[in-house]
């Protein structure tokens, strides 16, 4: 069933499984809050298992433009269309969040960004291969995040 965020009240609802599941709700209301304050738009989330789709379109990117392989299973996935971009997330159990960001328009801004959650490891796959800036948020503590351009055409 789709969850829409609430950024005041973080609720780890769909998250429970996480072991930094208070982290890693945070991490989502703070990106629920970025879409509601830039965008007007109401950040919806649904489980993976509902939309494989979604799951499958990230880790195409991934495989095709980096050969990552992600360890960790998926928990939740958003996408929508917001300003002339695909918008597309995925929250894993283990509080990594993958966000794809895939302007319709050509020429414009595609980039894929990862977020950690507070209280994680840097995922085995992703340690040798990204620096992480720290980035402090009120929800979601501190935050790792690193990214890289999108070079081909999904």
């Amino acid at each position: 069933m789709p969850y829409t965020v609430d950024f005041k009240s973080v609720s780890t609802v769909g998250l429970e499984s996480s072991p930094v599941a208070d982290a890693l709700a945070g991490l989502r209301a703070n990106e629920a809050r970025y879409y509601k304050n830039k965008y007007d738009h109401d950040f919806t989330v649904a489980p993976a298992g509902d939309a494989p789709d979604v799951v499958d379109y990230v880790n195409n990117i991934l495989s095709t433009e980096r050969d990552l392989v992600i360890a960790a299973k998926p928990l939740e996935v958003s996408s929508f269309e917001v300003d002339g971009l695909r918008m597309t997330y995925i929250f894993y159990e283990s509080g990594l969040s993958i966000n794809v960001m895939y302007a319709l328009e050509d020429g414009g801004k595609r980039a894929v960004g990862f977020k950690l959650s507070d209280g994680m490891d840097v995922p085995e796959e992703l340690a040798s291969r990204f620096k992480f800036a720290r980035q402090k948020s009120k929800l979601a503590g501190t935050i790792r995040g690193s990214y890289f351009v999108i070079k081909g055409e999904y």
